[in-house]
């Protein structure tokens, strides 16, 4: 993978990550739990793909 679109997705992961925090910090009430489990999920993606690439270089 280039360096360009590793730095992409590192940029995307941390976008996501923040997301989640801010999502988590909310009173229980106004939490979205679809959303918080769809930022979960594209958060671990994300974080797969990079320790996967990080590891083969």
């Amino acid at each position: 993978m280039s360096d360009l679109g590793l730095f992409l997705i590192i940029i995307i992961s941390l976008a996501i990550w923040i997301t989640v925090s801010k999502e988590t910090t909310k009173a229980s009430g106004d939490i979205s739990r679809p959303k918080l489990l769809t930022l979960l999920t594209a958060g671990s993606i994300s974080t797969i793909i990079l320790v996967i690439t990080l590891v083969q270089s």
